[in-house]
């Protein structure tokens, strides 16, 4: 059966976080996205808090207080999210060191495949332990 419709990029997705200060911390001074703030129409007396890159965004939800509806099982390290970057990987992986990040495989960058081809990446884990990769093209082309 084909399908009735098709889906055609991806507007925000949701990380469950033990503590959304340390997450946003994280991923905006190690990862360069930008906090926002918010109300949701459904409940305009409760801040929500969000992780804006590019045209997208990451909601966070705190562990044990998350918002209806959710996943059906929630559970703060159990994604594994990969991000394009328009900076040579050698850069992210010295900026990791300089911050005493730990980097997985080896402590180095590493060949991948994605979406839009060959990547050069780097794995960390944020403070959730989510696998958090950064990615550019082979060679280095700008992605941004």
């Amino acid at each position: 059966m084909a399908a009735k419709f098709t889906v055609k990029s991806l507007d925000h997705l949701v990380l469950t976080v033990r503590s959304i200060p340390e997450s946003v911390a994280f991923y905006t001074t190690r990862l360069g996205m930008r906090h926002e703030m918010f109300t949701s129409p459904a409940a305009p007396t409760v801040q929500r808090h969000a992780l804006i890159f590019g045209s997208q965004k990451i909601n966070l939800h705190e562990s044990g207080k998350e918002f209806e509806p959710k996943a059906q099982t929630v559970m703060p390290g159990s994604a594994d999210l990969c991000f394009l970057t328009g900076e040579k990987v050698e850069n992210v992986l010295h900026a990791f060191r300089e911050e005493n990040i730990e980097v997985l495989e080896g402590g180095r960058v590493v060949e991948r495949t994605g979406a839009v081809g060959k990547l050069r990446s780097v794995y960390v884990r944020d403070p959730d332990g989510n696998l958090i990769e950064i990615s550019n093209l082979s060679g280095g082309e700008e992605t941004s």
